[in-house]
């Protein structure tokens, strides 16, 4: 019961220094929204192309995209946030407290997790009010949340982890900008992959950004949603999650051994 306890008392303390951060908060919350817009209306004759699904605007195509999206974006640069902690002497502070030790990373994951969840909302009402449909009601706009929140979850631990065996800003925002757009672009965040060149539809097979975007996709805007490819790339997301997890958890113990 203290792991619980202990990573919700962490979760508050990275809510806490959030709203100390306003200005932070604005650009977390205004990005996804300028995403959407932007998006939506400079690709918009996108839905012309043939082989376009019939019956969707390309802003229901991308709404779960830029979800994802963000939520990825998110979760890349939570490692700032440990390595200013290890700076500060705040996580060897952690270290000799009761405090379960993987309260200290868990407690990330779930602030993260909470500004997915606000960040996503704000997408889904904005492209309601901009004249988007959900088929899949109340039911997908949760499933796609929660899917999201597995993508921050999984990126979160792994840029935690690699900010605990980094320890320099540059170095994790170098390898973080490797990773973020392209494997942003080799997903179908903005187009079908059956419209996309072959190789990057034979390599968003094994991305996982690429099976949030799917899941997630069919979860709020097919009106029969495809339970099958939901169940399947979910399921493959939470084992992408448990062994980013166990990353993050042995990057942690080699930390400890070198305090």
């Amino acid at each position: 019961m203290n792991v619980f306890a202990d990573t919700w008392h962490m979760a508050q303390r990275h809510i806490r220094a959030l709203i100390r951060q306003p200005w932070w908060i604005a650009v977390t919350l205004v990005q996804p929204i300028i995403w959407l817009v932007l998006f939506g209306g400079l690709f918009k004759n996108m839905a012309e192309l043939p082989g376009w699904p019939e019956g969707l605007s390309f802003r229901e195509f991308i709404i779960p995209g830029v979800i994802v999206m963000t939520a990825f974006f998110s979760a890349g640069w939570g490692g700032m946030g440990m390595i200013d902690d290890i700076k500060r002497g705040i996580i060897d502070r952690f270290l000799v407290s009761p405090a379960s030790r993987s309260s200290i990373i868990n407690g990330r994951l779930l602030s993260g997790f909470l500004t997915i969840a606000i960040q996503a909302l704000i997408v889904l009402v904005l492209g309601w009010l901009m004249g988007a449909h959900y088929p899949g009601g109340a039911l997908g706009m949760v499933l796609l949340i929660v899917i999201a929140g597995i993508v921050g979850f999984g990126f979160g631990a792994f840029s935690n982890g690699l900010a605990l065996i980094i320890r320099k800003e540059e170095s994790l925002i170098a390898m973080m900008q490797f990773l973020l757009l392209p494997l942003t672009f080799l997903a179908a965040a903005f187009i079908p992959l059956t419209l996309a060149p072959d190789w990057i539809a034979n390599v968003a097979k094994f991305n996982p950004v690429n099976w949030a975007i799917e899941a997630g996709r069919s979860a709020l805007i097919d009106s029969s949603p495809d339970w099958n490819l939901i169940l399947t790339r979910t399921g493959l997301l939470l084992v992408f999650g448990a062994l980013m997890a166990a990353f993050a958890t042995r990057a942690f113990r080699s930390y400890q051994r070198t305090v």
